[in-house]
């Protein structure tokens, strides 16, 4: 996953989605501070502009009520029969006046589509009214009623009763109503005549009162100057005395004045009736006015979901048309670290990776031409390493010559001697023919072993002995010539023929593990010092130029072997006194083997030494296990024979 997440495609997919989501977050934060302001500033205003004109309707409207009581109080003829009413005992001139009482009060009734009813009560208890149902039919105790009280207790100006659920003085009228009235005077002499009670459909005024209202759930309310609600858009049956508001806490505004307040939790909205003295409260929660905020939050929601899928496929665009080419280069860098200098990268992007890559291109064009040289230089040098090498182990002995000395000893009939001839005429032979370069194979190498062997036996008498256990499958591998011979000489001369205790063995066999053949050189003799052998094994390790002076000098390993070891490379060692030393004899080292095996096999493949002292030296040649039914392992021999 963190590899994932660190790929350039994924990082800079994740950097412009972030960047876009940022960018978007911003820009719908910002504007949705900015629509909720608008909505709630056209939301104010349209309450303030609503209340403004429902306060002014509210006053034409009580303007007209007053100017109804106001013709009724000033009709001078109406006042005069009221008062000859009750001072007049004759039945006909009251039944007159009575008749002319009514006629009044009826035209005043019938000036507005609105009037239900109008009652005139004078001080002498004589009632007239006008009303559409129900005339004559008033209430006997409403001397004892709040509103004949108010009216009773004024000075002659108009008395706004309220809102009531029915009549105040009719008690079989039970439709709502809007009551209002006045005190009646003789404007002559301004003697109390009586009082004036008129009712009305309250539509009118809850039609004014519902202007204010801004959403369902807006409440309107009017309040006079002791807090006691006159009217309000909540209808009785639905009024919770426990969600009524306290008008006391809400703000009051002076005359000409509106206040408007979203402060709290829901918007207040207040004006004042001039004629009234009422305050009319218009209330509506915040969430209702926060509806057409959630609708433009639904809708920028919406939008900025399109955005995000939008900006995700923008940024998987954007990222993959960065990173593909990137990827195609990081690819072909990758084999070229395998060692691919075939390929190229063809892209056509931005300016600056297609620079890079035509870069990369040729570089990689001019490593491939680089490289080939190297190699040609590389298996030139090698080639010349490889017959300075061959020119070490290339004696100039005249080995006809020897062949002429074993015939001469055949004829004197000293097999033994001539044996020994005919094995150093051979083992000249072999070291001196180099047409197949370095290369032999196994077969031939154990042969060369026991023509080496013929003469050491001989010359120790029964001290030494050969055990060779070698698989035929094997004797066919290829390996440089003169590779068991050095090999077999050191752990014959330092290793077994010092011995005088018990007989040496000298064994040779192979073993097979993985991709790797072995053949094992080992002898019973006389070991080598730890020390010693740490540093033969530093000798065969150390780096090229040692390994290539090492193979150069191409010394036989005649050093002494501390405490009498069994090998050593060539020049690796300074011999004790007494020994014959190793520069003083010219022939192939253990370095020179090892060095060999190398180039042929590689750096994995070569000689490996373990000894231990006064046990014996075990040399272990390691080279690649030859192909089964291939033709490394085809014996060259066998064609000849």
């Amino acid at each position: 996953m963190k590899r994932g997440l660190n790929s350039i495609h994924n990082r800079l997919f994740l950097l412009f989605l972030a960047c876009m989501l940022i960018l978007l977050f911003i820009v719908s934060f910002l504007y949705d501070r900015k629509s909720t302001e608008i909505i709630h500033g056209k939301i104010s205003a349209l309450a303030e502009k609503n209340i403004s004109q429902t306060v002014g309707l509210f006053n034409l409207l009580l303007q007209g009520y007053d100017s109804v009581t106001k013709s009724l109080n000033s009709n001078y003829e109406l006042l005069r029969l009221l008062q000859e009413r009750d001072a007049n005992k004759d039945p006909s001139v009251s039944f007159i006046n009575e008749r002319t009482i009514t006629n009044i009060i009826g035209a005043s009734y019938y000036s507005r589509d609105d009037i239900v009813g109008i009652h005139i009560i004078t001080n002498g208890g004589k009632n007239y009214s006008y009303e559409r149902r129900f005339a004559g039919v008033m209430d006997a105790n409403y001397f004892t009623s709040d509103w004949y009280k108010k009216l009773l207790s004024s000075s002659g100006e108009m008395v706004w009763l309220g809102l009531y659920p029915g009549s105040v003085i009719n008690r079989f009228s039970e439709d709502p109503l809007f009551v209002f009235g006045r005190k009646l005077f003789d404007l002559t002499d301004h003697q109390e005549i009586g009082v004036m009670l008129i009712e009305t459909d309250p539509k009118p005024i809850l039609a004014a009162l519902s202007n204010v209202t801004i959403s369902p759930n807006s409440r309107v309310y009017i309040v006079d100057r002791e807090d006691r609600m006159i009217a309000s858009t909540e209808r009785e049956q639905d009024r919770d005395p426990v969600k009524l508001p306290s008008f006391s806490r809400l703000p009051r505004p002076e005359a000409d004045h509106i206040i408007v307040d979203d402060g709290g939790d829901q918007l207040i909205v207040a004006a004042k009736a001039v004629l009234s003295d009422w305050t009319v409260f218009g209330l509506t929660p915040k969430g209702d006015m926060n509806a057409e905020v959630v609708k433009t939050r639904n809708y920028l929601l919406i939008v900025g979901l399109a955005l995000v899928l939008v900006a995700t496929a923008l940024a998987s665009l954007i990222s993959r048309s960065m990173s593909s080419p990137l990827k195609l280069l990081i690819r072909e860098m990758k084999q070229v670290e395998m060692g691919n200098f075939r390929g190229s990268v063809n892209v056509r992007s931005f300016d600056e990776i297609n620079s890079l890559v035509s870069s990369f291109n040729r570089m990689v064009r001019r490593m491939d031409e680089l490289i080939e040289r190297i190699t040609l230089a590389s298996i030139s040098e090698k080639n010349a390493e490889l017959q300075a090498l061959q020119s070490q182990v290339n004696p100039h002995f005249l080995y006809n010559t020897l062949d002429m000395i074993y015939w001469m000893l055949d004829e004197q009939e000293n097999d033994r001697l001539g044996r020994v001839i005919l094995a150093l005429s051979h083992m000249f032979r072999y070291s001196s023919d180099w047409q197949e370069a370095s290369k032999t194979t196994l077969r031939q190498e154990l042969e060369q072993m026991q023509h080496y062997m013929t003469i050491i036996e001989n010359r120790l008498a029964g001290r030494v002995r050969t055990d060779i256990q070698v698989a035929p499958e094997w004797l066919g591998v290829p390996l440089p010539k003169m590779t068991l011979q050095p090999i077999i000489e050191n752990a014959v001369k330092y290793g077994l023929e010092p011995l005088h205790e018990h007989a040496g063995v000298l064994r040779v066999y192979t073993e097979a593990e993985g991709d790797e053949l072995r053949i094992v050189i080992c002898d019973n003799g006389a070991g080598m010092e730890p020390q010693t052998l740490e540093r033969l094994r530093a000798s065969l390790q150390d780096n090229a130029e040692r390994e290539r002076s090492a193979a150069g000098a191409g010394a036989l390993t005649d050093g002494a072997i501390a405490g009498g070891s069994g090998m050593t490379a060539a020049g690796a060692e300074t011999p004790p006194p007494g020994l014959p030393s190793a520069r003083t004899r010219r022939g192939i080292g253990l370095a020179n083997v090892h060095r060999r095996m190398t180039l042929m096999f590689g750096e994995a493949y070569g000689l490996r030494i373990n000894s231990t002292p006064g046990e014996g030296t075990t040399v272990i040649l390691t080279l690649p296990l030859p192909r089964q039914g291939g033709s490394d392992n085809h014996d060259p021999d066998s064609d000849r024979r």
